[in-house]
């Protein structure tokens, strides 16, 4: 199935398109939840903590192989509204050498070098050991995540959203079996959760590319579209590299403030680990209709339609907006028990302070959805150096929490880290979207012009 989002009412096709990715991403939060769930309850608190110790850190790594397969299924989305299918199967080619070269040696790279990272970061030596048995499987298995996030990628450039759906869900499946399988009944704690995410994603991600290959004509390369192409992969990593460094370059800072919440305690940790887990859930939404915008400005890029461009983000802006006033409400009905699924009864000091983080960033929601859908736009019009530099944005103004705030204010400084975050890349993101728009509009007029007078 694909769908041609340069045609037809913005709103009904933003809405097909949006819902089977919020239950994607509620599904793919499962994978963390339940691992984190398991820890928590099987293996205990300072599992927990290491677990959530790693989570910057994670995303650092993780999170610029995300931006890169994210920014590689742009081109394709593009060609799709030019209706050129054979650089549509080019441009997705070159896409699976970029990708997959870069994984293995990420991979690589970070397993070596992973416990002096987590040593520099400052992780408490009470967690360090349940720390590493997490993530370094988690930084061997990367193939399997780019192996998704690539298909996935590409499947919803041509506007398919529902099938990876059908995929993760299977997938989710295999990781909760595996997680119990893994952790409870062969006691292989943090290490056997790392194993049941990864195995699962393969799981989709192998799906997914079968799927491509054998029901999607459109997709499928066909011989010399096999070839190493200077120019396809020189646009790919022109727009896939900065949107990986967008990530990155916000998780440095999410990583420089790790390090000065660890300054505070295994105590600490566990709390915004907690609540962090909590919070990540009510954002699917806005993740998800990040990726609808972006899929959506491509198409229509690509169409030269960037009146459907300005119309389609407008009405994004205004449901998302709806959602963040509703769901203060939901999360101050439903944190407690949601953060008591992590972390037991007794704990009621980190339960108290994960509510504390949880209730302050949901306040700030506006500014985050601003940044899922004014950063994602931009990235589907091809502009996703502004992206990166959102990211930076961000990684001051996280950075300026660390050093100014944590010190004198403790907990109670560490948890503005993401509203100061937020509000600093919108400084840079909402002038630059309404900016972005008139230009293209004049140049659509202007091209429009020219054939006409040919």
């Amino acid at each position: 199935m694909v769908r041609d989002m340069t045609h037809g009412s913005p709103a009904r096709l933003i809405i097909g398109f949006w819902v089977p990715l919020v239950l994607g991403n509620l599904f793919q939060q499962v994978y963390n939840l339940v691992d984190s769930i398991i820890v928590g309850r099987f293996v205990g608190v300072d599992a927990f903590a290491g677990v959530s110790a790693t989570g910057s850190l994670n995303f650092l790594i993780i999170g610029f192989l995300l931006g890169l397969c994210s920014g590689c299924a742009i081109p394709v989305a593009q060609a799709f509204g030019e209706n050129d299918p054979h650089k549509m199967r080019k441009y997705f080619a070159n896409a699976i050498y970029l990708c997959g070269g870069i994984a293995v040696v990420m991979s690589v790279a970070t397993v070596l070098s992973c416990r002096a990272i987590l040593r520099w970061i400052g992780t408490p030596e009470d967690i360090l050991e349940q720390a590493y048995g997490y993530i370094v499987y988690i930084f061997a298995g990367m193939v399997a995540v780019m192996l998704y996030n690539l298909a996935s990628g590409v499947l919803r450039a041509v506007g398919n959203t529902r099938t990876p759906l059908y995929f993760l869900i299977l997938s989710c499946a295999v990781n909760v079996a595996l997680d119990f399988a893994f952790v409870v009944g062969l006691g292989m704690g943090v290490t056997g959760a790392a194993l049941a995410t990864v195995l699962s994603q393969l799981l989709s991600g192998v799906l997914c590319l079968r799927l491509i290959f054998k029901k999607y004509d459109v997709l499928h390369i066909h011989g010399e579209e096999w070839q190493l192409d200077a120019a396809c992969v020189k646009r790919l990593a022109g727009i896939g590299a900065p949107m990986g460094m967008q990530f990155s370059i916000t998780a440095i800072g999410s990583l420089v403030m790790q390090t000065a919440v660890n300054g505070l305690g295994s105590g600490a940790v566990a709390a915004i680990g907690a609540g962090s887990k909590v919070y990540t859930l009510f954002c699917c939404p806005f993740e998800a209709m990040g990726a609808t915008i972006a899929t959506w400005c491509g198409q229509n890029l690509g169409a030269r339609r960037i009146d459907r461009v300005r119309l389609g983000v407008r009405e994004s802006l205004l449901a998302m907006a709806a959602y963040a006033v509703a769901a203060l409400f939901i999360v101050r009905a439903l944190g407690e028990p949601l953060i008591r699924l992590f972390i037991t009864g007794s704990e009621e000091a980190i339960i108290a302070d994960a509510l504390k983080f949880l209730d302050t960033v949901v306040r700030f929601f506006i500014p985050l959805l601003l940044i899922f859908v004014l950063r994602n736009g931009l990235q589907g019009l091809g502009y996703s150096r502004v992206a990166m530099f959102a990211g930076l944005f961000e990684m001051v103004g996280r950075t300026f929490v660390a050093f100014a705030l944590v010190g004198p204010y403790g907990f109670d400084g560490a948890i503005l880290a993401n509203p100061v975050a937020w509000i600093m890349a919108d400084v840079l993101l909402i002038p630059t979207y309404l900016h972005t728009v008139r230009v293209l509009e004049r140049q659509t007029a202007a091209t429009a012009g020219v054939r006409a007078l040919g």
